[in-house]
């Protein structure tokens, strides 16, 4: 897929902030909220699919109602700092589940990541097993959400 961003016009703007706001709603619903008809609005729901507009549908799960209480936002800095070796880091973070986000960033540490687990030792084990025993791992600096003030997945269009 090319780097160039696809043509959006303004129902298909009007169906993403829809679709943000609430993806469980049926097309017929959909279509009516966004003023269209409801097989144009499921062709233009299946181009932003296939133009990678939309990437996935999930459901919003609450932490705290699945005993993953503790959020910590961590940043990393490797040892060796080779596109190679970022790219097994990325590898590595990407296989644990406990991980929701992991991001490049510049300056400072090479990466943040957003942990949730269940608590302080369910982070310590976690802590052990991805940087502790990773050689290129040179830092780790650990920030502890007391309060979550916002979140949001919506992304303005």
């Amino acid at each position: 897929m090319s780097n160039q961003l696809p043509q959006l016009d303004d129902l298909d703007r009007r169906i993403l902030n829809e679709l943000q706001v609430n993806a469980s709603q049926t097309n017929n619903d959909l279509a009516a909220a966004v003023h269209a008809s409801p097989p144009t609005c499921l062709r233009r729901v299946r181009r932003l699919v296939e133009l990678g507009v939309i990437e996935k549908q999930v459901a919003v799960v609450s932490p705290a109602k699945v005993g993953a209480q503790l959020t910590a936002i961590v940043e990393i800095t490797l040892d060796n700092q080779a596109a190679e070796r970022q790219t097994e880091f990325e590898m590595l973070v990407a296989a644990e589940s406990a991980v929701l986000q992991c991001y490049r960033v510049s300056p400072g540490p090479d990466f943040v990541l957003i942990v949730q687990v269940a608590d302080m030792p369910a982070y310590n084990a976690l802590v052990h097993r991805l940087f502790a025993s990773h050689a290129n791992v040179r830092n780790v600096k650990s920030f502890f959400s007391i309060h979550r003030s916002k979140f949001e997945t919506r992304i303005a269009v």
